[in-house]
């Protein structure tokens, strides 16, 4: 160690030494400091997927508005004018730190590269980008879940909690549940209903395979009765899938469910073409595998109406639809989660549960955590069976995860 400390600090001297000779022999410092330059690309507002001209500055270039449909490591894709085109990241773009910058539904702004800049050989050159993301517009409403707390890369000193957005600007949360392989979990599809209130997105309950076995009656009706449509399909048969259209037609929804409920399977039985990949359920436990990777986003065929509509005036209610979305919709699918993280406070939790509302104003605590507290009117109400113990332990168990989250 104090030998490479010795040596530094000879080479030092001797740089001070040289520098010194050279001043005394008249040199300037302006020629010192070009010696020592190095040659290097000449800086511009372009990410590492640059230009093949680099004299052309992004405010020189043409300004579209286009939809996510894929985030990448490197760059997006992003559909503008029915065209996806790949885009790097500009070093001007910013975003808040506390969610995820880009996520599938996200409308940006983007300098579109003029086109012979990306003719050529995609498969050589890869970096080639069809354009560069400058801006996002604020997010109408985000379907999140907080990041893990397992991880090397966690900070435990950071007390912000960080939000995955798996889609943004989306309608609909559509739920997929199962019936058999996987059994219906009735506390993971409340769970969801917590995450579609807080994103501001309509819930709508598709229980698949059906087939398999029918759900029972009084199940379905508790789930009803949670202010949430709820349609019974099977993708085998075809039972509800027309009713499922019908709730889909002209929104951007999105997908969710356990690992193995048959979202892929559901894609291919409603959207032509798509061709989602699908994998059977372990039988060993009934549990789902993990299908899709990442979100994906599909077009849904326009309904007969809305056909016969554009073609009898074309043009007609095309500035109505939405930027990258066609008049059938879209629909994104996410990768099959089996357990859904809440990031809410605890003292929002009670809202989330609209059983509780009209007791809530009647307990003797403002901020009754209606867990133990004595004269307690949502303790009263489950005694009374005025809230059904289900939900209420639903309640219980989502509160423990909260405050395990935060102890």
């Amino acid at each position: 160690m104090s030998k490479r400390r010795q040596k530094g600090k000879g080479k030092s001297q001797r740089r001070v030494k040289d520098w010194h000779v050279r001043y005394q022999a008249g040199e300037e410092v302006s020629d010192q400091v070009a010696r020592g330059r190095k040659l290097a690309q000449r800086g511009v507002k372009l990410p590492p997927g640059r230009l093949e001209a680099p004299e052309e500055n992004l405010e020189e270039l043409p300004k579209r508005e286009g939809l996510v449909v894929a985030v990448f490591q490197r760059g997006t894709s992003v559909r503008i004018d029915g065209q996806e085109r790949f885009c790097a990241i500009a070093k001007t773009f910013r975003a808040p730190a506390a969610s995820s910058p880009l996520a599938v539904g996200d409308v940006v702004t983007v300098a579109v590269t003029q086109e012979h800049h990306i003719d050529g050989q995609r498969d050589i050159d890869r970096d080639r980008a069809e354009g560069f993301l400058l801006a996002r517009r604020p997010r109408e409403t985000a379907l999140t879940r907080p990041r893990p707390t397992s991880g090397k890369r966690l900070d435990p000193y950071r007390t912000q909690v960080f939000e995955q957005v798996i889609a943004a600007n989306m309608d609909c949360l559509l739920i997929v549940a199962s019936t058999r392989q996987p059994p219906l979990r009735p506390r993971l599809i409340e769970r969801f209903l917590i995450v579609a209130e807080r994103g501001e997105l309509e819930p709508l309950l598709a229980i698949n395979k059906i087939d398999l076995q029918r759900p029972d009656p009084q199940v379905v009706a508790e789930l009803r009765a949670l202010d949430m449509e709820v349609i019974l399909t099977s993708a085998v048969t075809g039972e509800g899938l027309d009713a499922l259209r019908r709730h889909l037609a002209g929104q951007r929804s999105v997908l969710a469910g356990a690992s193995g409920v048959g979202k892929s399977t559901l894609i291919n039985a409603i959207v032509p073409g798509a061709d989602a990949a699908t994998r059977s359920v372990r039988m060993k436990d009934e549990r789902g595998r993990h299908t899709t990777a990442g979100a994906a986003v599909y077009d849904l065929p326009a309904p007969s109406d809305a056909k016969r509509a554009a073609a009898a005036s074309p043009g007609a209610g095309a500035a109505e639809l939405l930027i990258g979305v066609g008049a059938g919709g879209i629909l994104v699918d996410t990768p099959g989660v089996r357990e859904l993280g809440v990031a809410i406070d605890l003292d929002e939790l009670p809202w989330y549960f609209p059983e509780f509302e009209p007791f809530v104003a009647h307990c003797r605590f403002n901020n009754c955590t209606h867990t133990h507290e004595p004269d307690c009117a949502v303790l009263a109400a489950v005694e009374a069976r005025e809230i059904p113990l289900r939900r209420y332990e639903s309640y219980l168990r989502i509160r423990q995860s909260l405050e395990e989250r935060t102890g």
